[in-house]
């Protein structure tokens, strides 16, 4: 015989359940808004003019960021052949597949808007010192360029169409598509995956 250990009657019990099956429903309610108020992924795939050329994407800048390599004049003889930051924005949805996959799906965009460094210069590498220190600092915008994944339209480029919407501002509206000799190439030479650069993005370098 336990001292002092009173055993639940049934109608304390029952009260008990049905305390547990009113929070569950009570809960219920909240946990169906929270999911409803999730917001969508807005996908953005490439548009084209009648007469093919591709259409500037839309709202990049809310597209996924996945880095900025940077080649400043002031060390490559005065003359870059990219004298910016190269912020490269993925398609969202592209982006989305991509982590699922490991592979670009069809349709894939990457964005990349050209940036040229804050002016002026102050020393002869082109640097310039700011409160955080000597360096290289985001200045004016300078035009862009985008690349689209589609093995049919794109097959003489190794499945990617390349694109330049003006390198100075503002950026056309639409951009024709580059010949293999002036993006592909490179491309098909150096990127590290399926004509990407992954080895400069690690949230892709996988």
């Amino acid at each position: 015989m336990l001292i002092g250990f009173r055993t639940p009657t049934a109608s304390a019990t029952t009260a008990a359940l049905v305390s547990g099956v009113l929070l569950t429903f009570a809960f219920t309610p909240w946990l169906s808004s929270t999911s409803a108020q999730a917001p969508a992924r807005t996908c953005y795939p490439p548009e084209y003019t009648g007469s093919g050329d591709l259409i500037l994407p839309k709202n990049f800048h809310e597209w996924i960021y996945v880095g900025s390599p940077f080649t400043p004049n002031a060390l490559n003889g005065g003359e870059a052949g990219f004298p910016e930051f190269h912020n490269v924005y993925m398609e969202p949805c592209s982006y989305a597949k991509y982590q699922q996959t490991n592979v670009f799906p069809e349709g894939t965009i990457f964005f990349k808007e050209l940036q040229l460094t804050l002016p002026p210069a102050e020393n002869p590498d082109g640097s310039r010192t700011e409160p955080s220190g000597r360096g290289y600092f985001p200045g004016p915008y300078n035009g862009a360029d985008a690349t689209v994944k589609d093995s049919k339209r794109y097959a003489d480029t190794g499945g990617w169409g390349y694109y330049n919407f003006n390198h100075h501002e503002p950026k056309a509206p639409t951009a024709k598509l580059k010949p293999q000799t002036e993006c592909a190439y490179c491309h098909q030479a150096s990127a590290k995956k399926d004509e990407v650069w992954t080895q400069f993005y690690p949230r892709l370098d996988k």
